[in-house]
């Protein structure tokens, strides 16, 4: 599974996106409730390269120490890149240490960027880059049939932003936002709706709203739910040595 604080934040933007301070009143805007037909999704599967996980230990180390000269030596000393929606933000003429601590605001070490670090070393799964060759980035996206995405999108009138993916097969949902409230489904390896969800019972106790394939409505916690395009740590072979390579995504808001 996932490392459990980057999928909370990640189902927790995922819902607040679509309800930014919206009451649990239907909003205007949302298309409502209503059963769908379900898209599978292949899980990622945990990357088998014994250096690639050391490297990833001693990320995790150096990142709960929040120690930026020993970091520094597991970041690329140049042509580092940092993806993000305008194009590469990466400052060429700095180092690559220096291009990550901006996207994760690293020298800000109250901030969230150590800690979305050490959750990045934690995730077994990667997948290859598309723009970067050689490059491999994760946390990794499930498999799925894209065409079939589309037509469910189309199908219910609604956006990406709206869909996660539960983590692992068979969890509950729960009538309401308490890990004793009765369970009416389970979820199966497939795309679930998300609903907003501005309620305290939830924000307390890291739930999220979903609409179940059936159409019913409900409550998963919110490290069970992760959405498509969470941003990414990548890592690159520099010589034969695997190090941090760059990073895909928003980084930690400035």
């Amino acid at each position: 599974m996932r490392h459990s604080h980057l999928v909370i934040a990640a189902a927790i933007v995922l819902s607040t996106s679509m309800a930014r301070g919206q009451n649990t009143q239907q909003p205007a805007g949302i298309a409502p409730p209503k059963p769908y037909k379900t898209v599978a999704i292949t899980l990622p599967q945990p990357v088998k390269d014994p250096a690639l996980e050391v490297l990833r230990g001693k990320i995790g180390e150096f990142a709960k120490k929040k120690d930026r000269a020993q970091l520094g030596k597991l970041v690329v000393e140049r042509n580092f890149f940092w993806d993000r929606e305008n194009g590469d933000a990466a400052d060429k003429k700095k180092t690559g240490m220096d291009n990550l601590s901006t996207a994760l605001g690293l020298g800000n070490t109250d901030g969230p960027g150590w800690d979305m670090l050490a959750g990045y070393s934690e995730d077994p799964t990667a997948s290859a880059s598309n723009q970067h060759k050689g490059a491999v980035c994760a946390p990794a996206d499930p498999g799925f049939d894209g065409k079939a995405l589309d037509a469910l999108l189309d199908a219910t009138q609604t956006d990406l932003p709206e869909w996660g993916y539960p983590v692992q097969d068979g969890i509950e949902v729960r009538a309401q936002p308490l890990l004793n409230a009765p369970p009416i489904e389970k979820l199966g390896l497939h795309f679930v709706r998300v609903l907003p969800d501005s309620s305290p019972a939830a924000a307390v106790a890291a739930y999220v709203r979903v609409v179940t394939p059936s159409g019913k409505t409900g409550y998963v916690p919110s490290d069970t739910i992760a959405p498509l395009g969470n941003d990414q740590l990548c890592y690159v072979k520099d010589g034969s040595v695997w190090k941090i390579g760059g990073y895909v995504g928003g980084g930690d808001a400035q």
